[in-house]
Order: C-alpha cells, then structure tokens, then sequence
C-alpha cells in the first residue's frame, strides 16, 4: 500500500457561469466525488505514474526543465512540475496511482488533478504551501502549460472548498468567503445529468468565448475613449455597466449579448448570496435556472443534448434549480435537488432525455452528490 492518498474533489458551479476569466464574482461547491492519488516518495527524482482511468505509463525527471506537451494525461503531472518549478527545486519524484471517480465532462477534473499532483510533488519536496498557493499553482498549470485560458473558479472550489459552504469568490480581488448553510435550510443534494457527450475543452468554443468577453470591454472603452490596454489585460469588470448600457445598442450584437451575460451574472450572484443566506433554497434555484438562460441565449453556449437536458429539468418535481456545469459546450448539467425525490428525478430526467436523445442510451448517467471539504490528505 501506498503511504501516501490524496483526495482532490470535483467541483460545482451554481451560479456565476462564464465570468471567472472576466474576473467577475463565482460560487460552488466541492463535491464528494473527485480525483484519488495514491503515492510513495521516491529517493531519486524520478516520477513514475500509472492510471486506473487512462491507459499508458507516465514516466519523467522532476529536476529536469519541463519538456513540452506530449498529449497525453501524463501532460497534467507535467504541467504540475513546471508550475512548481517556477518557485521551488524539485529534488525528489514520486511513485503513484491516480483514478477518478466520476467519467463526466464539466465537472472540472482537470483542475482536480493538476491540485493533486501540486500537492503530491510539494509534499515529496518538503515544501509547505497554503490552500490558496495550491490553487494559485494549479491555475497557472493549466493557463501556461496545459493552455486553457481559465480563471480560478475551478481551483477555488477544489483547494477552498467546505462541507455545506457555499464558495464566493471575487476573481478580480481573490477575496473568497466561505458561507454556511443557514439553519432553516431544507437539505439538499446535487444531481448531475451526464449527456453522454465527452468533450475537450480545449476544441470546443472556450477560449473563442474567451477572446469575445474581452473584445466587448474593448468596444465599450473604445467608445468612451477609455484608454486601451493590451488584449490579454482587458477584462468586462474594468468596464462600469453604465457605461456599457450607453453603448449596447451601437455594439454589434455578439459583443453585446457577451457583456449582457457578465453584468446580469453579477447581480444574480449578489442576490444568490442573500438567497443562501436566508435558507432560500427556491430562490438561490430560480437564479441558477436564469443563469441557464442567460448561458443559452446571451453567451450562447450548449450543445442541443445539454439544452434537452435542463429543459426536463425545468418540468421536474423536486429539481430546486440548476444549469450547464462546466464550460456547457458538452458534459453536464447539476442541479439541486429534494433528497427525498431522488428516484422519481432519475426517472423522469432519464425517460425525458431518451425520448430525444435515444442514441445515448448507454452513457447517459445520473449520479447524486453531497457538497464536501477541499483537497486534502487522507
């Protein structure tokens, strides 16, 4: 046996879909589902892994510079080490199994094993890192190595996150709070509705989305001849909605409807704290649901298979709320849902989604989970 495990969860996003990388205000939770590490440290600096999940043998040197991508689920470990050796010698490598627990696109597995292996490759190297460095870490894996242009949501939940704690972060600040679960609360669990779609991230419209976001601000600092700043340090949350709102009507549509989605994503996440606050369950769900529109029509993400399924959602007892996870190009969606109702849901999601979708009748999946604590060593 391993003398080593680290558990680093999956996460949801309830409200605050697509403005991470806007630095705008996100929530979520860790979910009890996630990413297994188990590991020796090694004497020399070799690192040696195996998957339960993908097939192949990674093997490299963690005291050698980074080589590039090879394509391959090894590139994360890689990823890990090139991020780390920025600030630390690595000396010592690792010896180790990883295996995730659940096949499903949107529930960001990525930033679940970047975190793991951040954490495995410090502790074989004697270096002590704070949650918030783990995740600072990881982040800068996937930007600068792996290549997706994300903000830090998905580190946030998984390195941050806590049992019945609703995560809000400022993603312009990094200020983060951690919000209990009101006492008068009803309980809850969060369904996740698998298309049967696997996607790459990487291939889908992300970064393009990315690239439009930052491309709105632009035409609305052009306009009230703002200053400009290089592309990659122009961000919708430098630009005041007033502003915005004087010239939508002159943007051309695709730019506008971008901007729409951030500003209307921010007030709904404000309002979403207050819901959970007070115990609003109906509440904090009907914005969940309206954060679903608003990713449909105005940032226009989706593919049909996830459109059918939060369209049964929207029909289903015992369903508080809920949207696309992830990205929403392929994947999942999560909602929140009435434990008590759990069996009546699958069915009639299931039975609702097949109906359309007959094809996927061997991979759609249901699966419930409960909201958990971050990353840690078990």
């Amino acid at each position: 046996m391993a003398n080593y495990h680290i558990f680093s969860p999956y996460r949801v996003c309830p409200l605050g879909a697509h403005v991470d990388h806007q630095h705008g205000l996100v929530t979520g939770f860790a979910i009890d589902k996630g990413v297994d590490l188990w590991f020796d440290v090694r004497e020399d600096s070799m690192v040696i892994l195996d998957s339960q999940t993908f097939t192949g043998h990674v093997e490299f040197d963690i005291a050698m510079p980074t080589l590039v991508r090879q394509g391959n689920w090894g590139d994360y470990a890689r990823g890990a080490k090139f991020a780390l050796q920025k600030r630390f010698q690595l000396s010592r490598g690792i010896e180790g199994t990883i295996k995730g627990s659940l096949p499903v696109g949107g529930l960001s597995s990525s930033a679940a094993v970047l975190i793991a292996y951040v954490m495995a490759f410090a502790k074989a190297n004697n270096i002590t890192l704070a949650p918030f460095e783990v995740m600072k870490i990881a982040s800068e894996a996937e930007r600068e190595y792996i290549g997706l242009n994300n903000g830090l949501l998905d580190q946030a939940c998984i390195a941050l996150g806590k049992k019945d704690h609703l995560l809000m972060l400022d993603c312009e600040s990094n200020e983060y709070r951690l919000i209990p679960k009101a006492d008068n609360m009803p309980e809850f669990e969060l369904g996740i509705f698998f298309s049967g779609l696997t996607r790459s991230l990487m291939s889908s419209d992300y970064n393009l989305r990315v690239t439009e976001c930052k491309t709105a601000a632009w035409i609305v600092q052009a306009y009230e001849n703002v200053p400009l700043k290089t592309h990659d340090k122009t961000f919708l949350r430098d630009v005041p909605e007033s502003m915005y709102k004087r010239n939508r009507d002159n943007m051309p549509p695709r730019f506008a409807r971008r901007a729409e989605h951030f500003y209307s994503e921010h007030k709904r996440v404000r309002e979403g704290i207050t819901a959970w606050e007070t115990g609003n369950l109906e509440w904090f769900g009907s914005l969940s649901k309206a954060s679903c529109e608003s990713s449909i029509h105005n940032y226009e993400c989706g593919s049909p298979e996830l459109i059918a399924i939060y369209e049964a959602m929207l029909t289903t007892d015992g369903i508080y709320g809920g949207r696309f996870s992830g990205a929403g190009f392929k994947g999942a969606c999560i909602a929140l849902v009435d434990p008590a109702k759990k069996e009546s849901i699958e069915k009639e999601i299931t039975r609702k989604y097949l109906e359309r979708f007959p094809q996927y009748k061997d991979s759609f999946r249901v699966y419930f989970c409960k909201s958990d604590d971050g990353a840690r060593f078990v």
